[in-house]
């Protein structure tokens, strides 16, 4: 059997979590994905999946073979398409924060796929954090403070983050003057957030969805802490009104996360080339003035 098809058929199986889905997207039969696998692990002398009726877990030794056999593919690919610096090619596969993405990220797709029109893009929506590389991503974009990793992150843009309340919840409930008077007031509270500034510790209302908290402050529900590049609109016509903005969160970042590889593909090189800069520094989200 083919060496380079054994490669194909596990990193495939990995990426797609089974045997059956591998075998759809690779256009083979169940049967011979499993014989390719089973032929790899063989070769190897090594065990790189537990199988189980429901799903395929991927062993230590699976995962580090998946990351190196990644990278050769992609190369492989690359080279047997004639890849050039200036026609990048292949499926771009991105994780990126769902508010975010639903909000930004469609006009920078557009474009990037008019400058390379060879690149398909899957794009992954969820808020938490996920394995690159055990997931089978490109890129994953993050917003955060990010900690020290084997991953590389270049940042993008900043991220602003306002504290913010309907006026109609300012009137009924007062206005806040200090950080330590947001604990007597209703929070409303974003679940993957790190730090809650001062904001009552029983939340209000919490949720792992920026868009569902800043629709629940718009109707007078609470005090909420979120990025500009959500609550600007509400912001801009009034909805919303900035509480003490000399004492709002640090700022944070949108970062492009990828796997460390000696030759980027250029389907990722170029995306990343192509992002930063997109938005803006300040980012153009930030251009609004209260209502």
């Amino acid at each position: 059997m083919d060496r380079i098809d054994t490669m194909r058929a596990f990193v495939t199986v990995v990426t797609e979590g089974s045997f059956t889905r591998a075998a759809e997207r690779l256009g083979w039969s169940p049967q011979l994905v499993s014989k390719y696998v089973a032929r790899l692990e063989a070769r190897l002398a090594t065990r790189l999946l537990n199988r189980s009726t429901r799903k395929v877990h991927v062993t230590e030794a699976g995962r580090r073979y998946a990351e190196r056999a990644r990278q050769v593919l992609d190369n492989l690919d690359e080279m047997e398409q004639g890849l050039s610096e200036d026609q990048p090619r292949g499926r771009l596969r991105i994780s990126a924060p769902v508010s975010f993405a639903t909000r930004h990220l469609a006009p920078l797709l557009c474009d990037f796929q008019r400058a390379h029109e060879h690149v398909s893009v899957d794009l992954q929506l969820n808020d938490r954090k996920v394995d690159i590389v055990e997931e089978g991503f490109d890129i994953a974009l993050r917003i955060g403070h990010l900690k020290s990793s084997s991953l590389i992150a270049r940042r993008m843009a900043p991220v602003r983050l306002v504290i913010c309340a309907s006026p109609d919840y300012l009137v009924r409930h007062g206005t806040p003057e200090h950080l330590s008077e947001l604990g007597q007031h209703r929070c409303l509270h974003y679940s993957y957030m790190e730090h809650d500034i001062g904001l009552a510790q029983e939340a209000a209302l919490s949720c792992n969805n920026g868009d569902v908290l800043v629709e629940a402050a718009i109707q007078g529900a609470g005090i909420t802490v979120q990025p500009t590049f959500i609550v600007g609109p509400a912001i801009a016509d009034g909805r919303l009104k900035v509480l003490l903005p000399g004492q709002a969160p640090a700022p944070m970042g949108l970062y492009a996360v990828y796997a460390h590889r000696t030759l980027l593909p250029g389907k990722i090189s170029r995306f990343i080339d192509f992002m930063d800069g997109y938005f803006g520094d300040p980012p153009w989200w930030d251009d609004f003035e209260q209502g």
